[in-house]
C-alpha cells in the first residue's frame, strides 16, 4: 500500500513538474538552445536563430526557414514558413508565400474576415482593422468587436487603452467600456487602481471614481507588489494609495516602486541611492550609485562604482559588485522587466558573457554563455 502511495505521489509530482517547467534561451558556440532551472540543457544548442517561449512553444530557424518546437524540442511544426511570430491563444501568426495566417499548433489556419494587417492574438483577442478603425477578433475568428476606435492600445491583464480623439478610456477584451473616453490621459490597468488625468488634475481612477491627487502633476502606474504608487508634485515626488492620499509627501526627485516593503529612492544632496519603508523612514543609507527594487528572494541589485551587486533589506552586502544586469527594469519608466533575482535566480552579465546566479552568488550549472534570455514558464 506504501509502494502504491508512494508511486502515486511520484506521478503527480512529475505531472506538476511538467507543467510548472521553466526554460530559458541561452546561446553556446554560436547556435541557440535551452536550459532548465537546474543548469541543465532541456534543448541542446541547435539552432542558427530562435525566440525564447511563448508558453509551451517557441519559434526557432532552421536552414532558412522558421518552424514551432515543443519543449521537448520535438516539432510542432515544421521549419516551412518565412516568418513565425510568438503563439498565444491558442494561435500563432505565421507568414508563408506572401500570405500571413493564423494557425493553430497543428497547422490548420483560422479562417479570419481579415483584409489588412494582421495583429498577434494576446489575451485571447487579436486587434483588427478596417477603415482606419480598429476592432477586436476572437479565437473562433468571429468578430467580439466591431472597429469602433482609432487606437487600442497593448492589452494588459485583459484591459486596454483606447480613444477616437482626444480622450481615453478603457475596455475590457470582450470589447466591454470599463472606463468612459473622457480622460486626457490614462495608465495602464491594475485592480488596485488606474492613473488618469482630467483637464489639471491628476488622480486615481477606483471603483468607478476618479479621485483627485491634491496637488499632483503626474502619476504612475500601480505595479502588484504594492498598495502604493508614485506621484509627482512641484517637480518632487511622494507615494499615493487608491484612493488618491499622500502617504509619502512629495520631497524626492527619483524613486522606484515599492517591493517587499522597500522603495529605492534618490538623494540629490549625497548624490546616492538608498531606501525607504512604506512609511517613509529611511532603512538603508544612501549608498550605491544606483539601486533597484527588492524581489521576493529578499535581495536587491545595487550599483557600486560600475557594477552591480546584491543588498538585504538591511543593507548588507550578499553578492559583490561583479556584475552587468538586465536592461530596463522595475524602474520608473519600465516596471515590467525583471530586473534582478526571480524565483531564486537573477540573470547578469559577467566580462562579455551571460548566465544566472543563485541568491548565494554561484552561477547556475558552473556555466556562462554568449547570451541567456530570462526564464519562461511553458506553462503559460
Amino acid at each position: 500500500m506504501k509502494t502504491k502511495y508512494f508511486l502515486l505521489a511520484l506521478l503527480f509530482q512529475n505531472i506538476f513538474s511538467l507543467y510548472a517547467q521553466e526554460l530559458a534561451l541561452v546561446r553556446e558556440n554560436d547556435l541557440f538552445g535551452y536550459i532548465n532551472t537546474s543548469g541543465e540543457y532541456a534543448i541542446k544548442p541547435q539552432f542558427q536563430k530562435a525566440s525564447s517561449f511563448s508558453g509551451k512553444y517557441a519559434s526557432v530557424l532552421q536552414g532558412k526557414k522558421w518552424g514551432l518546437i515543443d519543449t521537448s524540442g520535438e516539432w510542432v511544426l515544421k521549419p516551412e514558413y518565412d516568418k513565425i511570430k510568438d503563439f498565444n491563444s491558442g494561435y500563432v501568426l505565421v507568414l508563408q508565400n506572401d500570405q500571413w495566417n493564423y494557425i493553430d499548433a497543428s497547422g490548420v489556419i483560422l479562417k479570419t474576415p481579415v483584409e489588412e494587417k494582421y495583429y498577434d492574438f494576446k489575451d485571447g483577442v487579436a486587434f483588427y482593422r478596417s477603415n482606419d478603425k480598429i476592432g477586436l477578433l476572437g479565437t473562433d475568428g468571429k468578430l467580439v468587436m466591431e472597429p469602433t476606435y482609432n487606437v487600442i492600445k497593448p492589452f494588459t491583464n485583459g484591459h486596454a487603452r483606447v480613444t477616437n480623439g482626444d480622450k481615453w478610456g478603457m475596455i475590457s477584451n470582450k470589447g466591454i467600456v470599463i472606463i468612459p473616453l473622457e480622460y486626457d490621459e490614462l495608465g495602464e490597468y491594475n485592480t488596485k487602481g488606474v492613473p488618469g488625468r482630467k483637464g489639471d488634475s491628476f488622480g486615481i481612477i477606483a471603483s468607478n471614481q476618479f479621485l483627485i491627487i491634491e496637488g499632483a502633476d503626474k502619476v504612475w502606474d500601480f505595479s502588484d507588489d504594492s498598495d502604493l504608487t508614485y506621484a509627482r508634485s512641484n517637480d518632487k515626488i511622494g507615494f499615493v494609495n487608491n484612493k488618491g492620499e499622500w502617504m509619502i509627501k512629495p520631497t524626492l526627485s527619483k524613486v522606484r516602486a515599492f517591493n517587499n516593503g522597500l522603495a529605492p529612492i534618490y538623494s540629490d544632496k549625497n548624490k546616492l541611492w538608498g531606501y525607504i519603508n512604506e512609511k517613509g523612514e529611511q532603512t538603508i543609507d544612501f549608498s550605491y550609485r544606483d539601486a533597484e527594487t527588492f524581489s521576493a528572494s529578499g535581495l536587491a541589485p545595487v550599483k557600486v562604482a560600475k557594477l552591480w551587486g546584491f543588498i538585504d533589506k538591511t543593507g548588507k552586502t550578499i553578492i559583490a559588485s561583479e556584475y552587468n544586469i538586465t536592461a530596463g527594469g522595475l524602474s520608473l519608466f519600465s516596471k515590467n522587466t525583471i530586473k534582478g533575482f526571480h524565483n531564486g535566480l537573477a540573470r547578469v552579465k559577467k566580462g562579455k558573457t551571460w548566465g544566472f546566479i543563485d541568491t548565494n552568488g554561484k552561477p547556475l550549472g558552473g556555466k556562462w554563455y554568449q547570451n541567456a534570455e530570462l526564464f519562461v514558464n511553458t506553462a503559460q
